[in-house]
């Protein structure tokens, strides 16, 4: 991921010094479980910890790693060369990587990190969660105009688009979780996943130590739909994060200014036009969102691999996994720096309301006509009739219905139809819904 788009925490969570890192702590857990078994020294797994706690794996590491995979083509091979270089203990390298083979260690170090980016995420999430949660609360009761196909169609409780938007982020902490757990599995099973060169117990070892599972089947390779159900779940998040920015994009529309992005001192919208605050963050999000959708695809094409076992599956993760979840960390990082920051203008909230001289409450009015007994057909052309009228002639809905003759309502009977307060007497059974 470029470093425009890079967080501080994902960057160093998928460097290549961390990933080596990993790689050498799923060797030392199972030289620990070799030890346990009897088929290695007792010791080495605590040598090659302690060196590595003394001496850790830097920047230099990784470029002696590249060096030696010049020569080797084979980036295990390298890493484990310069892994007894680093340590300068030979009899660790004698016994390192004993019975393993490359995907045992790629992989299962692979899935110790993504369930770490995926513990950011959701911790960033919860954040996003909170902002959106302060805002349906404290605009619970503020009257807003609802809008079906962009159009004026009745009034609302303002709170409850950011309460919509706190159960999708629900949802998707949901899915993210179950994503982790799917994630979760160690795999050191051997050249073809039929542990005959390593005993079940090794995995089972290096599993513990990480505070993961053992893979309950795998041929070599952990089975990509793993991979894939994460990367779903991120796609997801992209949509629910685009859902969320569009709409905001809409509010902070000139004829509509709703609300605003933060505006920081010093920032500046135009290189041309002084007076713009544009909506960039937002629209940030909503191009980040496309990205995270895209990876998606690439995910699932990695599932089937030849005869069970080849490395297609590699270049593609080496670029999806830590630029998805550096992606999505970014992401809910700035939308919540937006939404803690968001300014709403309540005074538009109601000159909005008002935008259309009371056609919002025709639903309103025409309920109350068939109320009043007439059939539904002749209550719905009093309603429409007026309606079209306002539109045509900008002229106060509420006043052409009480100058119609066929309209039985009239006076403070009609007056009483025209207040948004009705359509908020549900809000607090829906938040109850959330506990709120």
């Amino acid at each position: 991921m470029i470093a425009r788009y890079q967080t501080p925490e994902m960057a160093a969570l998928w460097s290549e010094e961390s990933r080596y890192r990993m790689w050498a702590l799923v060797e030392a857990y199972a030289l620990e479980a070799w030890e346990a078994l009897g088929q290695v020294p007792p010791g080495l797994a605590h040598r090659l910890l302690k060196r590595l706690e003394e001496k850790p794996l830097t920047e230099a590491f990784a470029r002696r790693v590249a060096e030696v995979e010049a020569v080797t083509r084979h980036d295990i091979v390298a890493f484990t060369r310069a892994l007894t270089e680093w340590t300068e203990d030979e009899e660790i390298g004698r016994y390192l990587h004993l019975g393993l083979t490359s995907s045992d260690i790629v992989d299962t170090a692979q899935n110790a990190l993504l369930v770490k980016a995926l513990d950011l995420i959701l911790e960033e999430l919860k954040g996003v969660e909170e902002a959106l949660k302060g805002l349906a609360l404290r605009h619970k009761r503020t009257p807003a105009i609802a809008r079906t196909h962009g159009v004026h169609a009745e009034p609302t409780s303002f709170g409850l688009r950011f309460l919509s938007f706190y159960a999708a982020f629900q949802r998707d902490e949901r899915r993210l979780r179950e994503a982790r757990e799917t994630m979760g599995v160690v795999m050191l099973s051997g050249s073809v996943g039929n542990y005959a060169h390593v005993p079940p117990e090794v995995e089972a070892h290096v599993a513990s130590r990480l505070g993961l599972r053992p893979e309950p089947i795998s041929t070599q390779v952990v089975p990509r739909d793993r991979h894939a159900e994460v990367l779903a779940a991120l796609a997801i998040l992209g949509g629910n994060l685009e859902r969320v920015a569009v709409e905001l994009r809409h509010l902070q529309r000139t004829e509509v200014l709703e609300v605003e992005e933060p505006f920081r001192e010093g920032q500046t919208g135009s290189s041309s036009m002084p007076h713009k605050k544009n909506p960039v963050g937002l629209e940030n999000l909503t191009g980040v969102a496309r990205l995270l959708r895209g990876y998606l695809g690439p995910a699932l094409e990695d599932i089937a691999l030849w005869h069970e076992r080849d490395i297609s599956h590699s270049s593609v993760e080496r670029v999806i996994l830590p630029d998805a979840t550096t992606l999505a960390h970014y992401a809910l990082r700035r939308l919540r720096g937006i939404l803690e920051g968001l300014v709403v203008h309540e005074e538009n909230l109601r000159r909005n309301l008002d935008l259309t001289r009371g056609l919002i409450y025709s639903q309103q009015v025409l309920n109350a006509l068939i109320a009043q007994g007439l059939p539904r057909d002749r209550a719905y052309a009093i309603v429409q009739r007026n309606a079209l009228r306002s539109w045509q002639e900008k002229r106060p809905f509420a006043e052409l219905l009480e100058e119609d003759p066929e309209n039985p309502l009239k006076g403070e009977a009609l007056k009483a139809l025209f207040d948004p307060r009705p359509f908020l007497r549900h809000v607090e059974a829906i938040y109850a819904r959330f506990g709120l």
